[in-house]
């Protein structure tokens, strides 16, 4: 073999080598999303119908918090709900305004922007306790629901679609959120199909139970529900139950809206029902 074609083949192998290496790398840092994402109105669409209504959540009579996204604005930040960590941002599902996570452009810590002034705002004196925890996780999108301090029995559920994702397409609801950043979080994902609930304590998560074979193909709409009271709770998906596990002790704290990773979520209709509330 010729000096040559030695050095030809020396570079091939490099080249090939620094592609893999490079194809592993954005594997695990994500992409960054497409230059028109698929949640935004396309060029030449009709743009989204102005809304006067309040972006706010409404307390229904029944004492429900009810969160619809059709009063918020497309492609900016939600109103009703507070993102902590992650890109959230109001987008369309054909012609209905949904709350969008976008995680394609994943790195580990992104928090949201503006985060210190937001945490300020939820928890005044303790927010940098609140930033050194939540920064710490690796990369778990969050939103924090407006106008529920401390969330100690009842009913939370929502609404999510599966739209993209290849590491995960992961829908949470978060409750039990600590000034500190500790949480527990019900989950589903479409690309595992199975029902979850997590800890997160001192930035490090553990899993508390497990439910396998609990399809949510991406595509439809899925309906993900939490139940609790004391330390009961209850995981229901599609209208079934699904979880049961009873706590080590009671709960209380702020609620919210969890992803993962790389997943690119839709989510609506979020209601939190407070026991005894009306």
């Amino acid at each position: 073999m010729t000096r040559t074609r030695r050095n030809l083949l020396l570079v091939a192998g490099v080249l090939l080598a620094a592609a893999g290496t490079w194809a592993a790398f954005r594997f695990l840092i994500g992409e960054a999303p497409p230059a028109q994402p698929e949640y935004l109105p396309q060029a030449g669409a009709a743009p989204a119908p102005t809304t006067t209504g309040p972006a706010a959540p409404v307390r229904q009579a029944d004492g429900t918090l009810r969160f619809e996204f059709e009063n918020e604005t497309v492609g900016a930040e939600p109103k009703g709900v507070v993102p902590a960590v992650g890109q959230w941002l109001t987008g369309v599902d054909g012609e209905r305004r949904v709350l969008v996570v976008d995680g394609r452009g994943w790195a580990r810590g992104q928090a949201s922007a503006g985060l210190a002034d937001k945490a300020r705002a939820l928890y005044g004196e303790r927010y940098a306790e609140f930033l050194d925890n939540v920064q710490a996780y690796a990369y778990f999108p969050l939103a924090v629901a407006q106008g529920i301090d401390d969330f100690r029995a009842g009913e939370i559920e929502l609404r999510f679609k599966c739209v993209a994702g290849r590491i995960d397409q992961a829908a949470g609801i978060v409750f039990n959120l600590k000034p500190n950043g500790d949480y527990l979080v019900l989950r589903a994902n479409c690309l595992e199909d199975n029902l979850v609930l997590f800890k997160y304590e001192q930035g490090k998560r553990s899993s508390v139970q497990w439910v396998r074979n609990t399809p949510t193909p991406t595509g439809p709409w899925h309906s993900l529900k939490l139940v609790a009271a004391d330390r009961r709770v209850e995981g229901w998906l599609n209208g079934q139950r699904q979880l049961e596990h009873e706590l080590p002790a009671p709960f209380s704290g702020r609620v919210g809206v969890w992803s993962k990773a790389d997943s690119v979520m839709y989510f609506d209709r979020y209601l939190v029902r407070e026991a005894g509330r009306r």
